[in-house]
């Protein structure tokens, strides 16, 4: 394993183009699935979750051209196997969109417990019971067995949660699915709307994709397809961090302006000054003053998946922030080790956190725990005084391509090693 040195206290500045979404990488990549035709995927990020769901579908039987660049030309004409290798699978909990394909392409599907963030802590009973209701049967043993006897068929199903891969699941299986299916309390992020035009593109007839309701038309002959991914904003929303956290001036390009609003919204009430203007998203070196609480939301609220990054942010800001994640703890429970760098931080319980600022902050040896929080971390070190580690890299490396390069282009000091 590897681990990122870091000497802090340098302001950063330059440009950063942001690739593909990497929550809709994912789902695009299972999609592929459904058909025996090549679908072509462009603007694909470079990174090690996406090369893990390519190497699944390999793995499956399919043809897979293009790995580690931003285009992947994908042909399951054959698909040979319905239990993806068991190893991938524990690398990646994205590998669960592959239920829906399988039972579509084989009639079964096995699939071990998928690994990622938090696996243990994040059960996928939104999307068993979402495939159920199309008619698949639980079977004994371990891992998620199931089958579909008859084949799948069109639900209408209330989702327990607005889960963003439980409706992707039911959307997979939907078009696979002869007649119409309804998926209500669906989610609405902008990558859900990516896989949904996806779906259309390759024949489904889809309906509601960026509401709660979703209507979709499944069970035609679907073809191949070409897709270029949107920008990821969550990506987009990390080098804006980066930026503002060492005071630096940082263009970033690749984001849609619709999906920054809601990383725009936060910064403003601290008081960072950014600007969005000829597909430009720009930040400005500012004086922070604390949000005085943020809080995480079903899009278009503020992202989970941002908030180790603004609480991060939130030390060097003047006063005080309480942040409140509803939907995952250990995300706070990782910043907790930021106390010995120096920051004022008071867990009150595992989804919030009150930051006081701005804090002093001293280098330190650091644990990546995740994507998110990882990152996290390596922009805190990135303010701090002195030289800090911050490891293993590749749990971030998993969701942010090129990192080492990219933050040397921005004038970071930086190494692996």
């Amino acid at each position: 394993m590897s681990k990122l040195i870091i000497e802090g206290g340098h302001r950063l500045e330059g440009r950063i183009e942001v690739e593909g979404n990497k929550n809709a990488a994912l789902p695009l990549i299972a999609a592929c699935l459904l058909t025996d035709e090549t679908c072509v995927l462009e603007n694909v990020p470079r990174i090690a979750d996406v090369e893990v769901m390519a190497r699944l579908l390999i793995d499956l039987g399919a043809e897979v051209e293009g790995i580690g660049t931003t285009t992947l030309r994908i042909t399951c004409a054959h698909v040979s196997k319905d239990e993806p290798d068991r190893a991938l699978v524990g690398r990646l909990r994205g590998s669960v969109l592959l239920l829906g394909p399988l039972l579509a392409r084989r009639g079964r599907a096995h699939v071990a417990p998928p690994g990622g963030d938090f696996p243990a802590r994040r059960t996928i009973r939104t999307h068993l019971e979402a495939l159920q209701a199309m008619g698949a049967r639980v079977l004994p043993g371990e891992g998620h067995r199931l089958e579909v006897p008859d084949g799948l068929r069109p639900a209408s199903l209330y989702l327990d949660e607005a889960s963003v891969t439980g409706t992707e699941t039911a959307l997979l299986a939907a078009a696979a699915a002869p007649g119409v299916s309804e998926i209500r309390h669906a989610a609405c992020e902008p990558h859900v709307v990516e896989l949904c035009e996806f779906l259309q593109a390759m024949g489904a007839g889809v309906t509601g994709a960026g509401s709660h309701t979703i209507r979709v038309e499944g069970g035609g002959r679907l073809g191949g397809a070409r897709r270029t991914l949107f920008g990821d904003y969550i990506e987009a929303g990390s080098w804006a961090v980066v930026g503002a956290i060492t005071r630096g001036e940082v263009e970033i390009r690749g984001a849609r302006a619709v999906d920054m609003e809601v990383v725009a919204a936060v910064l403003r009430k601290m008081r960072c000054e950014s600007r969005f203007e000829d597909g430009v998203f720009r930040i400005i070196p500012s004086s922070l003053v604390g949000a005085g609480r943020i809080t995480t939301g079903l899009w278009p609220g503020f992202p989970s998946d941002l908030v180790s990054l603004v609480t991060v942010l939130a030390t060097q800001a003047e006063g005080a922030t309480l942040v409140h994640d509803w939907l995952y703890e250990l995300r706070l429970f990782a910043l907790e080790q930021m106390s010995g760098m120096g920051a004022d931080l008071f867990l009150c319980d595992p989804h919030r956190i009150i930051v006081t600022g701005p804090a002093r902050l001293r280098g330190k040896s650091l644990d990546s725990r995740d994507i998110r929080s990882g990152m996290a971390l390596i922009a805190a070190a990135l303010a701090a005084e002195g030289v800090s580690e911050v490891e293993p890299l590749e749990t971030v490396e998993r969701g942010y391509s090129r990192l080492v390069e990219r933050l040397t282009a921005l004038g970071a000091r930086v190494s692996r090693e």
